[in-house]
């Protein structure tokens, strides 16, 4: 596929929505993909990566390497998601602890909205179907009630955590962020991004060095995990669409427990900064709220964020020129 650079640049931009996505827990940068319209070339692209490509490069050159593996479109995607990562992960850290009513707000309007958008692809229904949309919504709940496990401390648990918070980054309905927060990895990604950028800036050798490893664990498990899983979502969407949407959407509608606004403190923890943080909460109602509900503004922000879907739908339809 022949793109311009304004077509890059909009791949870039679905890209900062993927990375934005994918900092918060409960969110999927893969739900942003599919409905902005780039999933199934994302996943088919990365498929692509081979041993093969070397071939190529080999015997047609470097850029028939490149086009074989559809590069143009995964570094302007890539750049994006780093762009919006590096950017964000202060900002949203802040958001999390002081304003978590008005961010998880907009992000359930975001996820409702996606769970519209993906169910209606499902062009054709079946008790198989209708099954799998239930077991995997009955699923997701429970692992919403999920108490994460303690915080790791070894560079083999980072590259296990790399590993599967990728997988779920990249399928929609599943968040990568809040796997990491199931697996206790949250913080210490949130914080290697944070340190990392203040060591860069700073010259701290120290909190570059340790940021840089950590880093680097999580990166390679990534790497890994997006190799491997991306051949059986391609096949998946290839052969078992319909079976595959379903079990998806329904991955979806479990996980809006996790980012309803309004939660009751059930037990906490203290972190590594010294800090008293949420370990596990319940959904209630706004009117069980304990303080201000912020529920005006928070109803305002659920509109904005499936306005949001529809405004990446409508960029999903349309097609860059050949």
């Amino acid at each position: 596929m022949l793109r311009r650079f304004k077509d890059y640049l909009i791949v870039t931009l679905k890209g900062i929505a993927m990375g934005a996505a994918d900092v918060v827990p409960g969110v999927s940068g893969g739900t942003i993909a599919f409905i902005s319209g780039i999933y199934e070339e994302l996943i088919s692209s990365i498929d692509n990566i081979n041993l093969g490509v070397f071939k190529v490069w080999k015997k047609d050159g470097f850029l028939a390497a490149w086009r074989s593996i559809n590069g143009g479109f995964l570094l302007a995607l890539f750049t994006g998601i780093a762009i919006s990562i590096l950017s964000l992960a202060k900002l949203i850290k802040w958001l999390l602890h002081n304003e978590p009513i008005l961010l998880w707000s907009f992000f359930f309007g975001l996820v409702l909205a996606s769970i519209l958008y993906i169910g209606k692809q499902i062009n054709k229904w079946s008790l198989v179907t209708v099954l799998a949309l239930i077991v995997a919504s009955v699923g997701s709940y429970f692992i919403t009630l999920a108490e994460p496990f303690a915080s790791p401390d070894s560079s083999l648990y980072l590259l296990f955590c790399g590993f599967v918070a990728i997988i779920a980054m990249i399928l929609p309905g599943v968040s990568g962020a809040f796997i990491l927060l199931l697996l206790g990895a949250y913080e210490t990604a949130i914080n290697t991004v944070n340190n990392l950028l203040e060591g860069l800036s700073t010259g701290n050798v120290d909190l570059l060095k340790d940021a840089l490893f950590k880093f680097l664990m999580l990166g390679i498990g990534a790497i890994i995990g997006l190799k491997l899983f991306s051949k059986i979502l391609n096949w998946m969407f290839k052969h078992q669409k319909n079976l595959t949407l379903a079990i998806l959407t329904g991955f979806m509608i479990g996980s809006l427990n996790k980012i309803w606004p309004w939660k009751r403190v059930l037990k906490t923890r203290i972190n590594s900064e010294g800090q008293e943080v949420t370990l596990l909460d319940e959904s209630i109602w706004p009117t069980n709220y304990q303080g201000d509900n912020q529920l005006t503004i928070a109803l305002v922000l659920v509109l904005v964020g499936f306005l949001t879907i529809l405004i990446l739908e409508y960029l999903g339809r349309k097609k860059p020129n050949a």
